[in-house]
């Protein structure tokens, strides 16, 4: 495993971003079964997101690196390469931590350098995996955001997030927080094989409902909507009809994209489970990672046609944020006219 000059982008050029002082440790203990996790001392946690990535937002914080969702099509997959970690099966059950998280945010908030911008969380792997429950980062990341007014949101597929309830009150009482939560699909058995590491979409629902309740805003991205699995007309009016009835401020489709990394996991996981779709799979993505523009058309002007239907009103400050990209210039979602506008994350 590579510690010792990694820098964001992989190469030896820039500071590394963590110390060598690594401790890898694995717990007895059913639900981390067969995962492994490498505590790291990280040397910044406030990353830019670089300029040609097209992203709504500049500024992230990500407390872990591997994901023990173990999302087959995660997008983040290929980052492992950077600690020459595989891709498939080591992203699911390496995971990296940066237990020193908190303290540096506080400390990088509060420097003269730092002007206060939006951060956002949960944009490459998910901040509220299953370490979080053992790790407990995030009550420190939240805590010193609030105590500096920073704006920010979260993404997530975790329930773990209602932990923090009372931290998430007070810190849109005082600043601009943004949450969403992730559910692209209700069905259960293609959940249970695509999705394996995370909670239910009816559990994920809930916590929609909780923080729509307690008057935090909670927005659904319905991602990933995937290509002949769960975009039939019927699938899609069935999971916007469950996200309405959890109360969410807005829905926002995002059609499946496959990087590499996660295409090749992906068309392994497809192969086992749906061999028939090989080849449809093989002709949708032949122009690259992400699925053709008129598909995504399709789907966003369904999802759009059911959100009206059924009461879900547009997107307000404070919870997602639009962007229409180019599909020449996407990095995320491509779409370029208003009716099929999509989510690039927050």
């Amino acid at each position: 495993m590579r510690w010792e000059n990694l820098s964001g982008d992989g190469s030896a050029v820039n500071p590394a971003l963590f110390g060598t002082d690594v401790v890898s440790r694995t717990f007895n203990t059913p639900e981390f079964a067969g995962i492994t996790f490498h505590e790291v001392r990280a040397r910044s946690i406030v990353n830019r997101v670089p300029g040609a990535s097209r992203m709504p937002f500049e500024w992230t914080v990500n407390p872990y690196r591997g994901c023990s969702h173990a999302c087959v099509y995660c997008f983040a997959r290929g980052t492992h390469r950077y600690l020459d970690l595989d891709t498939g099966a080591g992203f699911d059950t390496q995971i990296v931590v940066k237990v020193n998280a908190p303290e540096l945010l506080r400390r990088e908030l509060g420097s003269s350098r730092w002007h206060g911008q939006h951060i956002a969380m949960g944009t490459n792997v998910d901040c509220y995996q299953r370490a979080e429950g053992r790790y407990r980062l995030m009550p420190g990341i939240l805590t010193a955001l609030r105590d500096y007014t920073n704006p920010f949101s979260i993404l997530t597929k975790g329930t773990l997030i209602l932990r923090d309830l009372d931290l998430l009150r007070s810190a849109a009482a005082i600043t601009d927080v943004g949450i969403s939560v992730s559910v692209g699909f209700t069905d259960e058995e293609l959940w249970r094989t695509v999705e394996p590491g995370t909670p239910a979409p009816d559990r994920r629902l809930d916590v929609v409902r909780t923080l729509s309740s307690q008057g935090i805003p909670c927005g659904v991205l319905m991602a990933p909507v995937i290509p002949f699995l769960s975009d039939s007309p019927t699938q899609l009016r069935t999971t916007v009809r469950a996200i309405a009835a959890a109360g969410a401020s807005s829905v926002t489709p995002l059609a499946l994209h496959l990087r590499p990394g996660a295409r090749e996991w992906y068309m392994q996981w497809l192969a086992k489970h749906h061999p028939g779709l090989v080849r449809h799979y093989e002709g949708l993505y032949a122009d690259g990672a992400y699925a053709p523009t008129w598909y995504q058309r399709r789907i966003t002007r369904q999802v759009h046609e059911l959100a009206a239907e059924y009461g879900i009103g547009p997107t307000s400050p404070g919870t997602h944020r639009r962007v229409e990209v180019h599909p020449d210039r996407a990095t995320e979602q491509e779409p370029d006219t208003p009716d099929c506008t999509q989510l690039t994350l927050l």
